[in-house]
Order: C-alpha cells, then structure tokens, then sequence
C-alpha cells in the first residue's frame, strides 16, 4: 500500500474562446485514490453545469474536460487525489483568449474555412494504437495507430503531433511523421538511445483532443569490441564563440563489465567526413572545453566511451554549431552567404590608435582536475576595432604572473586552461590587446584550488517496486541527497538467483519513479538505481525487496445481466452474470443494493445484504408486495468492493403462481474445443407446481435472429450439464437453457456470452495413468499458469471435497487425482480446471468398461509379468547346431535368466552355450548336437524384479527325430561345403530347339578342382579343357534318343576332397524327359495349313525339330482318321502331312493334328470347307497336271551285274526362285556328307547324291527334299541291297508335287528325273 502519486500532471493551455479543453493526469496509488477536481479550489460538479464539464476515469486515467470554453473558465484548477494513505495534488492553469482579428504570434491561429466553430463537435477516438515498444541501435521503428473522427468529413484535417517525453518533435532526419487520413505514423530513421521516452500522439480537433502514449526502450548496438562501453548519448554544444565551445555528453548505462576509463570527444567541420580527436588522454567528466576552432566555420561533434576492453561506439553527432562570438552577431552588418560550412561577418572600418581597457567580470567558471575555464566580458574600451586576449596565471602565495597564451592570443571572451597541477591554488587575470598595444590586467581572481568541484552524487535511497502488469513493474526511489547538477538515474533489473542485473532505461530518467518494461511473467526481480551528472555514476543503491512480475491486483469490474430467478409477496431471488474482469483476484463476494420506483421515479438505494454472499444468486426480503424495485450489485475481491452495477430493469414484486418452472441460472461454458464444450447451469429457484424432471438446451450462432433458436437434445436430460457435440469449428454460439416438470417447459434462462468453437493452442487433456504398483491415477497439466491458479476437481462437474475415495496432490504445473480404491461407485465424470487461466478444463469419463480395462492393468502392474514378443523356439543354425531363443518385449539390465531341461538347472559348458542380449532382449541357448538323451522339455524361466514370465519347448517323439536327422543333415553339409560341392545339383533343361543339356552349379572350387561325367557307371568324355563359368557345368545330348537312356553322375574333386550328383534317366525319368522334349516340339508346331496337289489335298505343319519316338494323332470332326490307300500320314524333314487322295464332300470339316507329351498335349485345327482359295487352287493344278507331268523310269539291276562294292549314283534336276535349299534323308533322317555318302549341287539345279561303296546296310528309304519361302517338294525312293548270289534291286519310286503360288514364282522340279546308276 502507498500514498497517491501522479504519474503524469495535468499541464496548462491556452485556448480561444469557444473552444473546448481537456486536463487529463495519470494517478497510481494503493488502494486505488478517490480523484476530485476543484476550479480555483471550488469543488466542480457537472450534475450542477449540464453540459460544461465532463469527468472520465479509465484505468488510472483521469480527465476534466470543459466544453465551450470562455472567459469566466480562465482559472487555476486543481486535481487531488486520496487514499488511506495520504492526499496529493497538482495544478495546471487554463487562460481563455478572444479573437478580436490581430493575433499575438505565440498563440496558434483559430480555424476557418470549411468548418465553423460553431454547431459541429467532433468524436475522437485513438485505436489500434502502438505498445511499449524494444528496439537497438541503428534498427529502424515505425509506431502507428488508427484514428476515428466522427463525423467525417473529407476536407477537415486534425492537428497531429507527436511527443517525447512531453517535447514536440519536429520533422528531421531522425524522424519522419506521416497523416494519411485516418492513419498516424512515426517512423524512427536510425535508433539511438537518445529516441528513448514516453512517445505521445495528440490529435487535436476544434472541439477537443485525444492523445494516446506508449515508451519506447532502445537498447545499445552490439559492441565492436567484446566488453566495449555502450556509446554515450545526448552531445550538446554549449557557450559557443570564436575559437572555443563546451561539449557535454550523459554516460551510457552499460559499461561492459569494467568501468569506464574515460571518454575521447571527436570533432568534424560540417562539409567534411574528416573526424580529429580533441583530447589526447581520456576524461573522465562528462563536460570538455574544446579549443583551436576557426572562427566563421561550422562544427559537429561525438563521444567515445574507453574502458579497459576497448573503445565503444561513437554517440550520435550534436548539432551544427558555428564557431563565432555571440556578441559579434549583434553588430553583423552583412548577410550570410550561401551555406558552405562558414559564416561570413563583416565588421566596420576600426578607429585607430586606441588601447583597449581591462576587461571585466573575470571568473572561474568551471574546475575540474583537467582543466579550469574562465569567462569574462570585452572592456568598455576598445573602439572599433577587434580586440584579442592574453590569459596569465599566478600561483597562489607568489606574485609571478605567467603568460599561458604567449604565442596565439585568444578571441573569445572564454579560454580554458589544461596542464595545471592537481591541488595548487591559482589565481588568473587577462589582458586584451589590438594592433595599438596591451591593456591593463583584469582584477585577478580569487585563488582556485584545482581539483574537481563537483562530486559524483551519493547513491540513491531505498527502492520499492510495486507491480504493474503481468510485463512491467513501476520501481520507485529516494533521491540521492545533496545531489548537485543531477542528470537522472539508471535502473536495473536482475532475475532473483542470476547475479546479473541488466539496465531497465537506456537514457536517464529524472524523476523517481519508473515503469520496467519487458520482464518474464512469473518471475521474480530485484531492482537498484544509479544517479549521474557530469562528474559520473554513483554507487547502487541497496538492492530491492524481490518481487514477483504479475498484474496488480484491482478491484472486479461490475457485474452484469441481473434477472430474476422467483418472487413471493415479499422477496425476490436475483441472479447475476459475473464480472468480465475480476481485478487479477477471486471474487470474494456480492453484495445487493435495492430501491424502490415510485412512479418511475427511483427512490434511495438500500443495502439488502451485509455480509457478502458468494453465489451469483440472492433472495433480497422485506419487499413490500405489488411495488417496484430496481436493483444493482457490485462485486468484491481482496482489492475491495468494486462499483455497482448498472441498476437493472424494473421489477413488480408479486408472487408467481405459473404452473411450470421457472428459469434455469449461473450458465457457465467449459471445456471448450473445436467441435464439443459442456455446458453447466443450475435448476430453477422456482419449481412450478411440480418438481423439475428434465432439462433442454438451445443453441443458435450468436449474430443470428431470435427466430434461429433450436434444441440440442430431443429428450430431457435430468443432470445439471450437458456435453454438446454438433459445433462447428470458427463458429461462435450462445445457449440457454429451459426446466420441463409434468406442466410442461418454462422460461428459458438468460443466454450465455458468445463462444468461440475453437481449440486452443497448448490445451492438454486428463491422461489416465497405471504405476507400477498398480495404483490408478489421473493427470492433468496446464503449462499457462498464473501465481493464483489453482486445479480443482470435480466429479460429475461437482468439486470433490471428501478425500475417502481420490487423494488429490498438486506440485507446479501438474495435478494428480490418485484413487484409493478404484470400484463401483466411482464410476462418473471427472473433471479437472485450472482457476486464473483461460478456460484450462478437461474431464475423463470412467464407464464401467473404463472400469473393468483399468482393474484388469492394475492387477497387471500389481503382478506383473515379463511381455514376450516371441515364445521359446528352436532353430538350426550352420554346422547344424541346435538354437533355443525368444525375445523378451521389455527386460532390464538387471533381468536374471535360468535355463531348465526336464526340471533340472543347466549351466554353462561345452554342451550348453547361453547368451543374454539386454539390449534387445533375445535370451539363447546354443547346442551343438542333439543326442537321445536330450529328448523332454527346454524351459526359459525370466525374473525382473518382481516381474516373472517363463515359456517352454517340448521336443519328443517324431518332433525330435526329425530335428535330430535334421541337424545331423545341416552338419553333414556343411562338412560337404568346405571343399568343391555342388550348390545346384544335376538336372536338365530342354532347349527350345530341343536339345537337352544337362547342368549343375558347383561352388567352393579352385584351380586344381576336376569334374569327371559318367553314365551307367563308364566315364563319359567331355572337352579336354573344363571351364567353370559362373560356376555352372553342363553337359549337350544333341538329339536325343532311346540309347540316350540311362544313370548320370558327375564328381568333382580335389584334395580337400570331393562331392557327387547323380540324375537318373532311366524309365520314368527318361519319360518325362522325352515328354519335356514333346512338348518343345509341340509348341514350336506352325498353323496347321491346306494345299492342293495332282492327288488331291494335303493338310501339314512343321516343327522346328521331328524325333522319331513323336506320338502324333490326326482328327477329322474330332474323332481320330482310320488311315487307308486315299487317306495317309506322314513326315518329311521338319513337315508332317496329312494327304487326302481324291478328297469328296465327306472329306470337309474340321481336322486336327495331337501332339502327346505326356501331359495335356497340344492340337492344331483347320476347317476345310471345299470353298474359297483351295478350289481356286485344285482347278489351277488341274489346268497344269498335262504340262508339267513327268514320267518316271524304274530301273532294274541285275547281281551278277554288280558287286556288293559298287557305287550306286542318283541325280535330279531341280527348279525354284529363290534358289531351292537341298536336303537328302535316310529312313527320314537328314544324311550328312561323309566319305560313305557324297551329296553335291551344281549350277544351282543339278543334285547329285552317290554312295560310294554300296554295303547291305544301305538298304532303305531314301528322300530329296527342296524347299525356299514359298513351299517344299521332296521325291522318295527305296534302295534294296541283297546277298551277292541275289539280285540286287534298286526301286525308284518318284513323286512330283507342284504347287502353284499367284504371281510367285515356284519351286518346282520341272522334267525332274531321277537317275541311278551302279558302277563297276
């Protein structure tokens, strides 16, 4: 608690006549000071003058404004503010002027034009304004608020200016202010610390003005050097003349954590970039005499702060001073010429011969212990002319005068002299002098003690912060005593516990009483303050009492929306809304006020209750019946009792006898979120005739009509909240609320506020949580905490005050409802919120299927057991060891493992190797064989703590000997695979031109390794050079036979050793083979075609290979073809036939030619119609048969004619374009040229074959087969070869097929004939 202060004082104003004014001050103090404005100390009332004052209050803000001023309002007026604590005043004088047509230049100009000053008052109104405020040095700042005038009017401006700390600021290159109609904007070029203070806008209007403020902090730019200064600030020019003028300067506030050793002051002639230092050793006063400046020229100047780190940033530069005698402006006869850095000053032609007089008034005006400064004025005496100076020093007690300035003599009537002797006594005296000679001395001085006269202040006295906002803290100070030429203070803050403190200002303040900006909420500060002037800093002053940064504490705003919940013949029960703002404190209570309205007249307000109450619900008695009250009410907190309410509507106080209930009241909405909130309320005071048994809930988007009114439940519900769940998210919704008993539904309650359908950033919910004793609890955290929140819990939205079911412990920002023993009757609604916040709730509904999962979890973690992600298992591993394994979900390092065979403990050894990973949780046990006596039961048993688990293995009967044969199998291979082994074993593959190639893939091999083939036990030989690519072997069977049968084996060996496959081909195995080998050829079939020949039709495909041991069917309409003499079958080379001989009309439909392979076989159909391109093609060889028939010859051989050793020759003339391919056949397999057979072709149409020496073994079916693109012909005879003492016959039996292809050549065997012959 503290007396009133003013924070900011009303000023005085000057205004015309018919003008309105405004005196506004700000005013703090604890409890919160009763404001009364007097006029020359008469108390003013503006119930008495209707109309002329008007009084405002706004948080700490008051104003006195005075409409339509005139003559009689010039007067001193007062404002006085008082509390418990003490009373304080201010003053401030208004002077009302009269325009009478000449104004003093002083005085602003009234207004014309457009706007009259009369019939017109214009609303102001400042929004949107700018905050405090953080910026550094060298950055750029705007600050901007919106202004609304009312009414609009397009072509009237308002004044608009700006402030800095109660100064008017002026447009210039450090700052720039624009009005854009509606919009104000300062805009700060280049920070310094110097644009640090209270920034003010005022708009000023005919009628009135408003003003709107906010600080601005700038903070120092980072130093060039770490530990450097911050730059000093405020550099002044003082005392200017000819050759000399006085610099000063504020110290900055931060000084890098050493002291500062000095400053260096720097100078520049305006037109220049050039800077010269001034001193050559650092001072330590914040004020320098600088001499040696060229009289007529313009200078600028700065500052440098020294400390033991380095050199700080260079102030901003002063303001262009020009180096000329004050006194000499006086007597300038002549004008400045175009600016270029210098002042030109003429004076008049001097007398001459005059010596100038003593001067006068010589004086010390400054001492420090660097130098001391004289001041004197010019002597009566000097005529026209100019006049110089010489300065002359005597050390006290002596009389030896001693010229300082002997070589230049001085202009100005100012000198300062360096390089006195710190503690000597002085005196001085000056003489002037021109061009007629020296004047007398002056009167010396008294004698000056060089040394500095003025101390550094004394620190300041206690300091007291007090809060402020939940950001700030207003710190206040006893002065420093005795302080001569203060400058201001330096305020710094430090975090309790950090031991640093940093600075609050930035710039000196001068009052004793600052607003901190910028602190962390929540924690807690101490403060102490420095005072300066021009000889430095003080010491600190005593740190504060820590303090914590929240808002202060005020009394509750008014409460709102008072209704009525029942009335009787003497009594009314109210209900109110609670306060929008309840001053940073819990409301401690109500209290009512009533009167009575007598013909609309309202009477005195009485109190109806004493003692405060704390529902929002109050029955006021005593009331007379029939009558009519109005009512207000005002809230209280620990602050106070703050003000009433507005009085509410009137209200006749007669008893009500409805049927149905009254309305529901004290609505509150909680647990907001995006699409749900709960909606709580109290039934009604009031019941009807019969008790409340249900309740409805409306809802409508708050802009809409009353008409947009709907229910949110279809059936009553019977408790005292409801969970709604149809919002949609952005949306902002009102609800009421309307009580139903067996009359029906009765008034519907008071609405609600709007509220925003939205979830908050950082809103948390109530997470259930099981320990690992077991014990249920709930949880719920709130990280936006205020130092006055507290969590409260309730269960079905009522507080849980009885802690014999849930224990509740809070610590921070965290609160845990632990049950005691969790059952049945806890089953509810459990909700948990956080007073002092914004809206932080959330509930939890325990069902008793929650119920039910809970215990089971609780009994779980009670007893808990060892999770498993996999059971016990076995696997082989190489060499065909034997693992046992499973993994544990979750065990820790300390976990403990006992291996179990047939309910004995097994232990580490040659035979058992364990293993336990604690990272990953996989528990092992490795054999490296399995015997018969290892056939029972593998158990892993697990310990954790008091957790257990355990899982077992039964390897016996067929389970084991399988995995023993296979173990033993493993470790067998792998004995195999560490020499050459095969890796793919012997098999076959067929190839699409039907040749079988047997193949393996071998791995492990080396240089010397061999492979050996054998079949049926005899060594097959291969190439001479074996090759391994890739690692794979084969072995080609070209065309496969019958004799092709039989056991494969191949070995491979080295002297690591060697390994054997075998593939049997025999039987089955050859069977499939052969079917694979079918198949092959049945796939690569072509079409099944027609062609006509002499004898009728022929029906053929071809294959890409023909084997002899082919099963082929033909089908005519799906039945399988009886051969005869007309209908036969066959093969030459690669085609196989079908002819039919002189075919009729039973000879149509669909044939078919069936390869079987063993499986499903393939077809190949034709439909043969007798129509289209094959009867074209019958009448076309008919029409040739006569001109390309060809007799054949038969010729007959006789034995005793020709021996067994007898060349037989036969030759053919052949025809065809492109040139026909020859292939000769035996028994239908192709002949291939060799020393017995000898086949030629000459000149493309003469084939010759000849066997050389005719044996018996040449008996048989020989053929000629032509064939190119366009088709093939072939010729067949037999070759008979008998004992010598039997004739030998050789039979040739001819066969011509022509066929005839539309404008394509033919291959044809045109006068084909066939000759053999038999050589002796």
């Amino acid at each position: 608690m503290h007396a009133p202060e003013f924070v900011i004082k009303p000023r005085s104003h000057t205004v015309w006549e018919k003008q309105c004014v405004r005196l506004h001050c700000t005013v703090s103090g604890w409890p919160d000071p009763r404001v009364v404005w007097y006029k020359n100390n008469v108390t003013i009332d503006p119930m008495a003058h209707p109309g002329k004052y008007k009084l405002e209050s706004s948080y700490n803000v008051h104003s006195l404004e005075i409409n339509r001023c005139d003559f009689d309002d010039t007067a001193q007026y007062r404002v006085s503010a008082m509390n418990s604590k003490g009373e304080l005043s201010s003053f401030a004088s208004i002077v009302v002027k009269r325009f009478k047509g000449e104004v003093e230049e002083a005085l602003p100009m009234p207004r014309h034009g457009l706007i009259s000053e009369y019939g017109i008052t214009f609303d102001t109104h400042i929004v949107d304004g700018f905050g405090v405020s953080f910026g550094r040095e060298g950055e750029t700042m705007s600050l901007g608020a919106t202004v609304i005038i009312s009414p609009n009017l397009a072509r009237y401006q308002p004044e608009v200016q700006w402030y800095r700390d109660d100064v008017l600021l002026q447009p210039s290159k450090w700052c720039h202010m624009h009005w854009s109609g509606d919009k104000a904007t300062l805009t700060l070029t280049h920070l310094n610390k110097e644009d640090e203070g209270l920034y003010t806008l005022r708009i000023t209007t005919k009628s009135k003005y408003e003003t709107y403020s906010a600080y601005v902090f700038v903070r120092d730019a980072d130093a060039e050097v770490e530990g450097a200064p911050g730059a000093p600030l405020d550099v002044k020019c003082q005392d200017a003349n000819k050759d000399y003028v006085i610099v000063t300067w504020k110290q900055p506030a931060v000084d890098g954590g050493s002291s500062i050793l000095g400053y260096f002051v720097d100078r520049c002639e305006v037109g220049t970039t050039h800077w010269s230092q001034c001193n050559d050793t650092p001072i330590k006063f914040a004020r320098f005499p600088v001499t040696g400046l060229v009289e007529g020229r313009s200078y600028t100047f700065r500052v440098r702060a020294v400390n033991k780190s380095g050199m700080s940033r260079p102030s901003r530069v002063s303001e262009v001073v020009a180096a000329m005698d004050p006194a000499d402006r006086a007597r300038m006869r002549g004008t400045s010429a175009p600016w270029t850095g210098q002042i030109i000053v003429t004076e008049e032609e001097p007398a001459e011969g005059v010596v100038p007089g003593k001067p006068k008034e010589l004086e010390v005006t400054e001492a420090t212990k660097n130098y001391v400064v004289l001041s004197w004025k010019p002597p009566g005496e000097r005529g026209h002319e100019g006049i110089m100076y010489y300065v002359e020093k005597c050390v006290s007690g002596t009389d030896s005068w001693q010229r300082v300035n002997t070589e230049i003599p001085v202009k100005s009537p100012r000198f300062a002299l360096f390089d006195l002797a710190e503690g000597k006594a002085y005196s001085f005296r000056v003489r002037c002098c021109n061009s007629a000679g020296v004047g007398e001395p002056s009167e010396a001085t008294e004698a000056t003690t060089v040394g500095d006269k003025l101390d550094i202040p004394s620190a300041p006295g206690r300091v007291v912060p007090t809060r402020n906002t939940d950001t700030s803290v207003v710190v206040s100070w006893e002065a420093s005593r005795d302080a001569k030429e203060l400058v201001g203070y330096y305020i710094e803050a430090s975090i309790v516990g950090s031991n640093k403190f940093e600075p609050c200002n930035n710039k000196p303040v001068k009052g004793t009483r600052f607003i901190c900006h910028g602190l962390v909420t929540g924690e807690s500060y101490v403060f102490r303050v420095k005072a300066l002037n021009a000889a430095g800093l003080s010491e600190c002053s005593q740190e504060s009492e820590a303090i914590e940064v929240k808002a202060a504490i005020a009394s509750p705003t008014p409460p709102y929306g008072i209704s009525v919940l029942e009335c009787v013949r003497d009594s009314m029960v109210l209900a109110w809304k609670q306060p929008t703002f309840i001053g940073g404190a819990d409301i401690t209570g109500y209290f009512v006020d009533y009167r009575e309205v007598i013909n609309g007249v309202p009477g005195t307000w009485h109190e109806a209750n004493v003692k405060a109450v704390s529902d929002r619900a109050y029955r006021v008695s005593d009331l007379k019946e029939n009558r009519k009250y109005q009512f207000q009410v005002r809230a209280a907190n620990m602050a106070g009792v703050g003000i009433p309410s507005l009085p509410s509507g009137t209200f006749v106080c007669e008893e009500w006898t409805i049927a149905v209930p009254g309305p529901p009241h004290d609505l509150q909405v909680t647990e907001v979120r995006a699409n749900t909130l709960v909606l709580l309320y109290k039934p009604p005071v009031y019941q009807g005739r019969d008790p409340v048994n249900g309740f409805y809930i409306d809802i409508k988007e708050a802009d809409a009509e009353e008409e947009a009114w709907r229910g949110v439940n279809e059936k009553a519900v019977l408790t005292n909240y409801m969970k709604i769940k149809t919002l949609k998210e952005g949306e902002t919704y009102v609800f009421r609320v309307r009580a139903q008993n067996k009359a029906g539904v009765g008034k519907a309650s008071e609405p609600t506020e709007p509220v925003l359908a939205e979830t908050k950033p950082g809103t948390t919910e109530i997470v259930v949580d099981v320990d690992d004793d077991g014990v249920i609890s709930m949880n719920f955290a709130c990280s936006n905490l205020t130092p006055d929140s507290k969590f409260v819990w309730s269960k079905n939205y009522e507080e849980i005050t009885d802690d014999t079911r849930i224990t509740v412990a809070t610590s921070g920002g965290k609160s845990k409802a632990t049950f005691n023993m969790l059952a049945e009757d806890d089953i509810g609604i459990y909700s948990c919120a956080v007073t002092h916040t914004d809206g932080a709730c959330s509930s939890y509904t325990l069902s008793a299927e929650e119920l039910k999962k809970l215990l089971e979890l609780s009994h779980d973690h009670k007893f808990p057991i060892i999770p498993l992600k996999t059971e016990l298992a076995v696997e082989l591993q190489e060499k065909g060891r034997i693992r046992f394994w499973l993994q544990a979900e979750k065990i820790s390092a300390n976990g403990k493992i006992e291996y179990v065979f047939n309910d004995n403990s097994l232990s580490q050894g040659e035979k058992y190797k364990m293993n336990f990973n604690k990272d990953t949780g996989v528990i092992e046990m490795i054999m490296e064989s399995l015997l018969p006596e290892d056939e029972g039961t593998f158990t892993f048993q697990l310990q954790d703590g008091k957790a257990t688990n355990q899982s077992s293995l039964v390897l016996i009967g067929d389970v084991f000997k399988g995995l023993q044969k296979e173990s033993a199998f493993m470790r067998k291979e792998w004995h195999r695979k560490q020499g050459p082994h095969f890796v793919e074993y012997l098999s076959y593959e067929v190839t699409p031109e039907c040749c079988v190639i047997l193949k393996c893939k071998v791995g492990n091999i080396k240089k010397e390794t061999v492979a050996l083939w054998y079949k049926d036990g005899r060594e097959v030989k291969g190439d001479e050079k074996l090759t391994f690519t890739e690692g794979v072997l084969n072995l080609e069977i070209a065309q496969i036979s019958k004799k092709d049968a039989g056991v494969y084996e191949i070995v491979l060996k080295d002297d690591r050793g060697q390994d054997t496959s075998t593939l049997n081909l025999t039987e089955q195995g050859f069977r499939d083979l052969m079917n694979e080998v079918f198949s092959n050829i049945a796939n690569s079939s072509t079409a099944l075609k027609i062609q006509s020949t002499d004898e009728g039709i022929r029906l053929y495909s071809f294959v890409s290979y023909y084997n002899e041991a082919l099963q082929v069917t033909w089908h005519h309409k799906d039945s399988a073809i009886a051969f005869t003499d007309r209908i036969k079958s066959g093969v030459v080379g690669e085609q196989l036939w079908l002819q039919i001989t002189e075919p009729t009309e039973k000879d149509k439909g669909k044939y078919a030619i069936e390869f079987h392979d063993g499986k499903g076989g393939l077809k190949r159909t034709v439909e043969l119609s007798g129509q289209g391109e094959a009867t074209a093609e019958a009448a076309a060889i008919a029409e040739r048969r006569c001109q390309y028939r060809v007799p054949f010859r038969t010729h007959l051989i006789m034995c005793d004619l020709v021996s067994l050793h007898q060349a037989l020759n036969l030759t053919c003339n052949i025809s065809g374009e492109p040139l026909p391919e020859v292939v000769w056949l035996k028994n239908e397999r192709e002949i291939v040229s060799d020393g017995h057979y000898v086949m030629k072709l000459e000149a493309g149409k003469y084939a010759s074959f000849t066997i050389t020496t005719v044996n018996t073994t040449d008996s048989g079916k020989y053929s000629i087969l032509v064939k190119n693109k366009y088709g093939t012909e072939s010729a067949d005879f037999t070759v008979s070869v008998f004992s010598p003492d039997i004739v030998i016959m050789t039979s040739l039996t001819l066969s011509l097929r022509i066929m005839i292809m539309t404008s394509l050549p033919l291959p044809l065997c045109n006068d084909y004939d066939i000759t053999s012959s038999v050589s002796q």
